[in-house]
């Protein structure tokens, strides 16, 4: 059992609370259109072509499952919420190139040797045991298998943009009407959560390159999510367009020997 049971615990508490509110918050749903294909663009970038056994840790309610099923490949969506888990059976009822599984990302339980890819959105920065996990990863994933991962540092905002973006999105979430916010508690949990991490202190490419290298992990690239950014910023609201300048986020390609 991981030393971290109870942190766990309480992530996968906060998750299930918010899977069904999920899609309508900006950035977790891939909508039609311009920021779906970006998206898509960059998996297909990484992965190529060729259909391929997909393994996506901490799926949620599906939107990336979603993209690479659109790409050809068959997908192994698993996540440890259950709410999450039946969200993205409903959108994804009667495909047969989809499965869901209710697992934990850190430690998947999964056959060696047996996926193509493993990707995942936004859970490195969660983990709880990081080598472990990547050495999971590693395990799992055939020979030449590839490691797609889409993060960022989320402990502060990057650079002068970000501040500068911070710093409007506190004038805008302060000044509605001219009252106060109302107090959201879900983000003082999610504070408390990610003072616990190991991350806590922000994820980086710098940070997260030995951990993979030490896992067995070679042919590593860390690229632009500019890209996607871009895209999601066509048409949206002032307060949503700041959010996607906030960040460091970055794509990892990784590949396992073979």
């Amino acid at each position: 059992m991981s030393s971290n049971y109870a942190l766990k615990e309480e992530i996968r508490e906060y998750w299930s609370a918010r899977a069904a509110s999920f899609d309508a918050a900006f950035g977790h749903r891939m909508p039609p259109g311009a920021e779906r294909d970006a998206w898509q663009r960059e998996i297909a970038r990484h992965l190529g072509s060729a259909p391929l056994e997909v393994l996506e840790l901490a799926c949620g309610t599906g939107e990336v499952t979603g993209a690479l099923r659109r790409l050809g490949h068959r997908v192994t969506g698993l996540d440890f919420s259950e709410a999450m888990l039946s969200l993205a059976r409903a959108k994804h009822s009667g495909d047969p190139g989809t499965r869901f599984i209710l697992a934990d990302a850190e430690y998947t339980r999964e056959a060696p040797d047996r996926y193509g890819a493993i990707v995942c959105r936004h859970l490195v920065w969660t983990l709880t045991e990081p080598e472990a996990a990547l050495a999971d990863w590693f395990r799992v994933l055939r020979p030449g298998g590839h490691l797609l991962v889409f993060d960022g540092n989320f402990a502060a905002p990057h650079g002068t943009a970000g501040r500068l973006a911070q710093h409007l999105l506190r004038l805008l979430e302060s000044s509605q009407g001219g009252a106060a916010a109302p107090h959201n508690p879900e983000m003082d949990r999610h504070a408390a959560i990610m003072r616990e991490l190991p991350f806590s202190q922000g994820l980086t490419p710098e940070v997260l390159e030995p951990l993979l290298r030490r896992a067995g992990f070679t042919d590593l690239a860390f690229h632009s999510h500019a890209p996607i950014a871009r895209a999601q910023r066509r048409g949206a609201a002032l307060r949503d367009r700041l959010r996607t300048l906030l960040y460091r986020r970055f794509v990892l390609h990784a590949r396992k020997p073979g």
